[in-house]
């Protein structure tokens, strides 16, 4: 049995997973139109299973690993997480990607929220905002090794469609493997037994879940915006071809979060939320004014501070609910935080990409924006009347 250090990290590597996983297929969507003759319905709704499958899982499952274990939960997701791939790694036809998409959506909609359960269990007592920090890199990593080596591979090495997702089946087996060696229980199992629900909030909780939930949400809706129409603004940006271009320009994103984790993983949760609205208000107007100039430069600031806005944000958001959620409901919370955050994010990005394919790029970014910067000031703003009300009481 693994350790406690060891533990933390191993439950660090399931969070990167998670991204890797989902971000994995992004960039082999035009090879599968050209290869096997898509329209845009059928290529839109390879995107659109992967949150509808996620989000039916948090639903149902949410929080399973407070009952059966963090370990258990985790080695489920991660096995589901290799059929997926392995069916994106072999796949005849399109059938064979709906599938593998839906097994992609329950791996991460099993083990996101105990993962990160984990990683502030096993992380020294009194480390919860260091953990959240680190969480956040994770993710980062996992989105940056998703869009540099895939564009690589995909751009440079032989089966295009193909030998991407073989890696992945690799590193998803090593960490599984990892995994097994886990502590089979967590002191924050709950008692009783588990039975499919919607995962549920306490009522005292309540208060500080909306606050963080807000802020969480604002950061997925920025990686909604620079992700699901990131590439086709690089492309227009770049004006190039290059997968492994087009991908490292969006890896900018990644490499700027992963950062300001590592240097903000002290900052406290309530500066967090308020630097990253700052950032985010920020980020916004680089890249409205990047599409109007065509400036791949301001481009890569806005992914700049992009990265930063959704560090901070989600950085603040988890360590907030961190504080005050208690250990028998700390998986269920957590994936209730999941839920809310990939409902937004699949519908902003699918909101997003009707506007833009009805009106204009231009307009779904201006749109977008308003949208992303009204959701972050209600997350702050719900952030510091908490304080006030907890300060008064």
């Amino acid at each position: 049995m693994l350790g406690q250090r060891a533990s933390f990290w191993v439950a660090a590597a399931v969070v990167a997973h998670t991204i890797w996983t989902s971000a994995a297929p992004a960039m082999t969507y035009p090879l599968y139109a050209v290869e096997w003759g898509l329209n845009t319905t059928q290529t839109a709704a390879i995107f659109a299973i992967y949150p509808i499958v996620v989000v039916g899982m948090l639903i149902c499952f949410g929080d399973i690993s407070d009952y059966i274990g963090r370990r258990t939960t985790m080695l489920l997701g991660l096995a589901a997480s290799f059929l997926g791939v392995m069916l994106f790694a072999v796949a005849p036809d399109l059938l064979w990607i709906y599938i593998g998409r839906g097994f992609m959506g329950i791996g991460v909609g099993l083990s996101a929220g105990p993962a990160t359960a984990a990683m502030i269990e096993f992380s020294a007592a009194g480390q919860a905002k260091k953990a959240s920090a680190i969480t956040t890199v994770a993710q980062s990593a996992g989105l940056a090794l998703a869009t540099l080596i895939g564009g690589a591979l995909i751009e440079y090495a032989p089966l295009p469609t193909r030998l991407n997702f073989w890696l992945l089946l690799v590193i998803i087996a090593l960490i599984f493997g990892a995994a097994w060696f886990l502590p089979r229980h967590t002191s924050a199992e709950a008692k009783g037994r588990w039975r499919p629900k919607t995962p549920a909030i306490p009522r005292e909780l309540l208060p500080v879940f909306i606050s963080s939930a807000a802020a969480v949400s604002s950061a997925y809706a920025i990686g909604a915006l620079g992700l699901s129409l990131g590439a086709q603004i690089a492309r227009d940006l770049i004006g190039s071809g290059n997968v492994l271009l087009n991908g490292a320009t969006l890896a900018v994103f990644a490499f700027s979060s992963g950062a300001t984790g590592l240097v903000a993983k002290g900052l406290a949760s309530r500066p967090a939320i308020t630097l990253g609205v700052v950032a985010s208000a920020s980020g916004m107007g680089l890249l409205a004014w990047s599409v109007a100039e065509h400036s791949l430069a301001i481009f890569m600031a806005f992914l700049m501070m992009a990265g930063m806005a959704y560090c901070l944000m989600f950085m603040g958001g988890l360590g907030l609910i961190n504080m005050y959620a208690p250990t028998h409901h700390r998986g269920g919370t957590l994936s209730a935080l999941y839920l809310v955050a990939y409902l937004v994010q699949g519908g902003f990005a699918l909101t997003l990409g009707s506007v833009a394919a009805h009106w204009s790029l231009a307009t779904a970014i201006d749109a977008g924006a308003v949208v992303i910067l009204l959701v972050s000031l209600f997350g702050v703003f719900s952030v510091l009347l908490g304080a006030r009300t907890r300060a008064l009481a």
